[in-house]
């Protein structure tokens, strides 16, 4: 499928890896809606060829408005692309007690269901789009983790989250194969974004030592060029693709 002069949304994209998805995709001549909370975008490095949109994408209201203001732009929609979400942490049993309910409750709300709601949104205003050949009108990029697959302790909420993002696949996909809309689903590893950023270089090196190969963090821009390759890849469907450079997590 090709980018440019077509749409697209990609949330979280004031930074980390839908910061970096956003650049790619308007650098490849896309018209970028990009949907974050207010605080994230106003700390965003703007990106030209990108709008961005404030939106909780646990919203059905908020996000129905950026997607038809997506919809409304001159090119048609074609590229959803699902990078929002949280990663906090917390043991089932702790010294503090059983987990925090609502923490793990916001944990899937966000990552989870916000994942769905863009996604069941989007693809309305997808579908309404002209077809192209072979009947295709665009896809669905959705962000889970090697956590889905390798959780670690004190990863049960996101674990439980990115699980259900890899388990949306392929139903999804089949869902949406009718409307010509293909889903896939990245899983990346220890990617170098801002959830790092406070952490010492030589923690750093010790989550690098643990990949395989290459032996270092995965970099946002890593994540964009696989998005990019997935959307001009018509035969990509329903599927998960690890970006991890063979790590597989140990238990903690």
């Amino acid at each position: 499928m090709q980018i440019k002069d077509t749409a697209a949304i990609v949330t979280g994209g004031a930074s980390g890896l839908g910061g970096a998805t956003a650049k790619a995709l308007a650098a490849k001549g896309a018209k970028v809606f990009g949907l974050d909370l207010a605080a994230s975008i106003e700390k965003a490095d703007q990106v030209e060829g990108v709008t961005y949109v404030e939106a909780d994408v646990t919203s059905a209201e908020q996000v129905q408005a950026a997607v038809d203001q997506a919809a409304g732009a001159d090119v048609p929609l074609r590229t959803i692309v699902n990078c929002a979400g949280v990663g906090w942490a917390g043991r089932i049993l702790s010294k503090n007690g059983p987990h925090d309910l609502e923490l793990f409750r916001k944990v899937l709300e966000v990552n989870l269901l916000g994942t769905f709601n863009v996604m069941r949104l989007g693809a309305e205003a997808v579908a309404k789009t002209d077809p192209l050949t072979d009947d295709a009108r665009g896809v669905v990029i959705n962000t889970a983790s090697v956590a889905a697959f390798d959780g670690q302790i004190g990863q049960i909420a996101y674990s439980a989250s990115k699980g259900g993002v890899a388990g949306m696949t392929l139903p999804a996909a089949r869902d949406l194969a009718k409307h010509g809309i293909r889903v896939m689903t990245i899983a990346p590893g220890i990617i170098d974004t801002p959830m790092l950023a406070g952490v010492g270089e030589e923690f750093r090196a010790g989550l690098a030592a643990g990949v395989p190969f290459p032996q270092r963090l995965g970099r946002p821009d890593e994540y964009a060029q696989l998005a990019v390759n997935i959307v001009e890849h018509d035969y990509l469907n329903g599927e998960v693709i690890r970006l991890d450079g063979s790590l597989r997590m140990a238990p903690r």
